[in-house]
């Protein structure tokens, strides 16, 4: 049953998953190497290599380090991620969130700054051309009075 949620063992250098379900309490400095979903509380310290999937009955009190953040539950304290935070419709943060690439879906509750980090040296993104209206070209008129 467990093997469902387990990849390939910590002993051999590659990460696996661990589960915080609902009822847990945990408290400390918890530091981990792989993937860690977590439906119940945690205060203290957070440090993930990999990634953090926070369920809607999740409750962080901490500072987070993570790789990659996937939040419907609440977190109390900052978020600093390496790749990405994903703040899904029941997410409640109060905090601050740094990351290279952040994801608000409607409805979370930010209370907060952001901070976009690491994107040194990446083109921008160009936006995608939609299908409709198309924009009103400027009045030349216009612009031979004030031009």
């Amino acid at each position: 049953m467990f093997s469902l949620f387990r990849r390939k063992s910590f002993l051999t250098g590659h990460a696996s998953t661990s589960v915080i379900d609902a009822g847990c309490e945990i408290s400390g400095c918890i530091r981990f190497a792989g993937t860690l979903v977590l439906n119940g509380r945690l205060a203290g310290e957070l440090i993930l290599a990999d990634t953090l999937l926070v369920g809607d009955q999740g409750v962080i009190e901490a500072n987070v380090q993570v790789g990659t953040a996937i939040i419907n539950g609440e977190i109390k304290g900052n978020i600093v991620a390496r790749e990405r935070v994903e703040l899904r419709g029941s997410a409640r943060i109060f905090g601050d969130v740094e990351s290279p690439l952040l994801v608000l879906e409607e409805g979370v509750l930010l209370e907060g700054r952001c901070r976009m980090t690491g994107r040194e040296g990446r083109e921008p993104v160009k936006p995608q051309r939609r299908d409709g209206p198309q924009p009103v070209e400027e009045n030349p008129l216009k612009q031979r009075i004030y031009g």
